[in-house]
């Protein structure tokens, strides 16, 4: 699938680490660095631009190591980007952790994965079909 992208950073654009990788780092672009207080939020501008295909979406995921190492992750995530979104790609980054944490331009801040989906129509009806699991569910499926 070839992805119509405009690169208004400095940065190269998003690229797979390895040839099983579904997810491609993305940077911020940014004038100045941010200093990400504890709990505070911010939304970082990676100076990319998508035209994607009808049915696929670009997931904006956290980048594992960010999170576990640094309590840095996507608040909304995964973020959807949409077919038809021309803007900017933003990533809204949370910082979880107790120390403050500095987002320079060029920093790879989440990831990003290109996924199809279905739209699908509703049908309203009175009943579902019957299931071994019904309506349980909040940890239901096992004790562990």
């Amino acid at each position: 699938m070839v992805v119509k992208v405009i690169n208004k950073s400095s940065n190269p654009l998003p690229a797979y680490e390895s040839s099983f990788s579904a997810g491609m780092d993305i940077r911020a672009f940014i004038e100045s660095p941010i200093v990400l207080q504890p709990q505070e939020r911010v939304l970082v501008k990676t100076g990319l631009y998508l035209e994607l295909e009808k049915n696929f979406e670009a997931q904006v995921r956290p980048r594992s190591g960010l999170a576990l190492k640094k309590g840095i992750t996507v608040l909304n995530s995964p973020g959807t980007i949409d077919a038809d979104y021309r803007g900017e790609v933003g990533v809204i980054l949370i910082n979880l952790s107790s120390e403050n944490f500095k987002i320079n331009s060029g920093d790879r801040i989440a990831q990003l994965v290109i996924s199809k989906h279905e739209s699908i129509k509703w049908e309203l009806s009175q009943s579902l079909g019957e299931s071994k699991r019904g309506d349980k569910g909040f940890g239901s499926t096992g004790l562990n």
